[in-house]
């Protein structure tokens, strides 16, 4: 027990006169908050791109940064380092942070103090557990339960509203979107696979030693003779420096709606950063031509 710190009392608010009993692991809990942090990962809004006037806002803002640092030094990994810093700082000061959603949307600030209520009036019950303080809480818990229901209808009749907006405006991809947070419901984790019969395989051990003797004959290929090492020795052609035009015309190209990486820079943010950002990554490029080296974050 030198791990496990166990305590019993009246916690979690959940509406129950059962004392409950919280385990707390102080050594996975330090290890998960770290791991949080390391993970925490900014969400811009990036649907504000789409307002004129914001996107010019963000080009501005991303110019005038780069403009303060021209010319600083000429350190690749300190040159990448402004690129992103300035883009994410630009894109929080212009665009904001996308809200990360709620597993009860509808649940807000008047809701907490709905909750407060209900509390106060069961504390009330438990100190004295006369009739009177019983009744005041049955009361207080159906005017809860009342007001979370009409919370939750207003919540839907606002998206239902929504998606008809989208669909007359031909918003097809923020539609279907907003259909599928409808549909999706629980989906349990399918623990199930197939072995080399095409039999359905459910056992965890099976399954398992299915995964090993598959990625055992995909990895350790037998049969195959050593082939002969020859050294060839050729010319290393002349690759000119990229210029501007195809940095700009490979930004361009690059794919919208999908997942940032360590970076945490969506594809947007470098597109709408327009001229400057184009000129910025193309300086980059340059120099890790010339030096031939990369950053240390891109390794």
């Amino acid at each position: 027990m030198s791990v496990l710190d166990v305590q019993s009392f009246r916690g979690a608010d959940c509406d129950t006169d059962h004392y409950l009993e919280i385990a707390k692991v102080r050594e996975r809990l330090a290890v998960g908050k770290q791991a949080a942090q390391r993970y925490d990962r900014q969400r811009f809004n990036l649907r504000k791109l789409n307002e004129l006037e914001v996107r010019k806002l963000y080009q501005i803002k991303i110019t005038n940064r780069f403009a303060a640092l021209e010319n600083l030094n000429d350190d690749i990994n300190r040159t990448w380092e402004n690129i992103k810093e300035n883009s994410q700082t630009s894109a929080k000061e212009s665009l904001g942070l996308h809200e990360l959603k709620q597993h009860k949307p509808w649940f807000d600030e008047e809701c907490l103090g709905f909750l407060d209520q209900r509390k106060w009036a069961k504390m009330e019950w438990i100190q004295d557990p006369n009739q009177s303080n019983v009744d005041n809480l049955n009361n207080v818990r159906r005017e809860v339960s009342r007001n979370f229901r009409n919370k939750k209808k207003a919540y839907l009749r606002a998206k239902i509203e929504e998606l008809e907006t989208n669909n007359k405006i031909q918003n097809i991809r923020y539609l279907y979107t907003g259909i599928n947070e409808f549909k999706k419901r629980y989906q349990p984790r399918c623990n199930i696979i197939k072995d080399e019969k095409g039999d359905l395989v459910a056992d965890s051990h099976s399954i398992v030693a299915r995964w090993r003797k598959y990625f055992s004959q995909l990895f350790n290929v037998h049969g195959v003779k050593d082939v002969g090492q020859a050294e060839i020795h050729t010319a290393e052609p002349l690759v000119p420096e990229p210029c501007a035009s195809e940095v700009e015309l490979a930004i361009n190209k690059l794919k919208s709606h999908k997942s940032p990486g360590i970076d945490q820079i969506p594809a947007e943010l470098i597109k709408a950063g327009g001229r400057t950002i184009c000129l910025e990554i193309h300086k980059l490029i340059t120099s890790i031509s010339k030096k031939e080296r990369l950053s240390e974050e891109w390794k």
